[in-house]
């Protein structure tokens, strides 16, 4: 089939191999209107039990449980490539019952399938997990960017694109993020992103109602630098977006952990250099999982004492937006071999007249881990449509947000400004978790 090239765009794409002067918007090869299964390629690091690969691919091999059905995804995973193959590996069972999926030795065979010509409609970009160097501020290097950049050559010599889903942050270093959500654009392909939590389930399931007039949000969350930070951030995002006006961005983040994070808990409220004590207080009785603190009691709510004791590595980042909004994001890092204080995600919002919503992200049954279907579902939107179902600036703020606390944590929880994290976007209205 001959597709006709669209109007080229100027500019350059800086680090983009090979990419020199006007940069063109290919055509996308979508199957869709073909009455054909969609052809979906698979580019992972590792693949191996309760890895993102597997919990992401295996449902567009084997379907997942969605609205009271087994739901199979009506495309196919035809190219699997994993970089790092070790003894847990699962990428070899997967490849021999599935003679369809072809082994792909290099990410560009992967969407070619050899032919020479972009051979698939879809790419799952999925670099979590494995081997991979961390850098001196604890961020773990994984090859988002690497393997976009691979991807982008595909579309570049091919003449044509695909709509590609990146799992989690776009990547721990910012300029590269933005680079990429920059590329998508300008090629102009369907680019989704981000973790589950956003989509997964809510108790009670229920939204922040549309244009609230906020003041301040807290999240709450175990403590795990960067990786963990993306998904505490992003959980909080999902749902403060929804505020009055739409985003706009952050002003400043300020990065707080030893003396100077328990000082802020007791300092009570945002103006004296802390959190809103109630939210904090109203977070924890969302938990399913917060734990018994004291010997010889029940559940509690825990004392800043109990905190002070279980989780001393506790650390916080205090989130200034452009339009005055303020968000908390509290990770508590326990004691090596003590309980955690909680293992879920409560989420609460100071209104404009002081009411207090509260939400808590669930995440049940754990060695299920259910809570990918949704992700998956919306990633089949994508493929299925071009278009990623929610907005996938959320993510790159998001991951501008997890770059900038872990860099003020690395300058001794220095105050931040991020005039970079400007950025604007409105949310869909139609709520996008798993309700059912």
């Amino acid at each position: 089939m001959n597709f006709t090239r669209r109007r080229f765009l100027t500019g350059s794409l800086a680090g983009i191999a090979g990419a020199t002067g006007p940069f063109p918007v290919l055509p996308t090869v979508h199957a869709a209107s073909r009455r054909r299964r969609l052809k979906i390629a698979a580019v992972t690091t590792i693949y191996f039990k309760y890895s993102h690969a597997q919990h992401i691919v295996d449902r567009f091999l084997e379907g997942y449980g969605w609205e009271g059905k087994h739901h199979r995804p009506d495309m196919d995973v035809v190219s699997l490539y994993v970089e790092q193959v070790g003894e847990n590996d699962l990428s070899q069972e997967r490849l021999k019952r599935y003679p369809g999926m072809k082994h792909a030795k290099t990410i560009e065979q992967a969407l070619t399938l050899g032919t020479g010509k972009l051979a698939v409609d879809g790419v799952l970009l999925i670099g979590e997990h494995g081997t991979y160097p961390v850098n001196e501020k604890g961020q773990t290097q994984y090859p988002r960017y690497e393997y976009f950049r691979k991807i982008v050559d595909v579309y570049r010599k091919t003449g044509r694109t695909a709509p590609v889903f990146n799992d989690k942050h776009l990547s721990w270093n910012w300029k590269w993020a933005r680079e990429m959500y920059d590329t998508s654009r300008k090629m102009d392909f369907g680019f989704m992103a981000g973790s589950s939590l956003p989509v997964a389930r809510r108790m009670p399931a229920i939204d922040l109602p549309w244009k609230s007039k906020i003041r301040e949000s807290l999240v709450m969350r175990p403590g795990w630098l960067d990786g963990g930070d993306i998904h505490t951030i992003e959980a909080l995002q999902a749902i403060i977006e929804r505020r009055n006006h739409g985003e706009t961005g952050i002003a400043w983040v300020e990065a707080l952990e030893g003396d100077r994070f328990w000082k802020a808990m007791e300092a009570g409220s945002w103006e004296k250099g802390g959190w809103d004590r109630q939210l904090m207080e109203t977070g924890f009785t969302r938990s399913n999982t917060i734990q018994v603190v004291r010997e010889n009691y029940g559940v509690v709510l825990p004392k800043i004492a109990d905190l002070k004791r279980m989780a001393p590595g506790s650390y916080a980042y205090r989130f200034q937006y452009r339009d005055g909004t303020r968000a908390t994001a509290l990770a508590f890092r326990e004691k090596e071999r003590q309980g955690r204080i909680l293992s879920d995600t409560p989420i609460t919002v100071r209104m404009k007249n002081d009411d207090i919503f509260s939400t808590l992200v669930y995440l049940p049954y754990y060695s299920m881990r259910n809570f990918f279907n949704p992700l998956v579902n919306h990633i089949e939107t994508l493929f299925r449509t071009g278009k990623s179902p929610y907005p996938v600036e959320r993510t790159l703020l998001t991951t501008g947000m997890t770059a900038a606390g872990v860099e003020s944590l690395f300058q001794k929880q220095k105050r931040l400004d991020t005039p970079h994290l400007g950025i604007k976007y409105k949310s869909t209205r139609k709520s996008t978790f798993w309700r059912t």
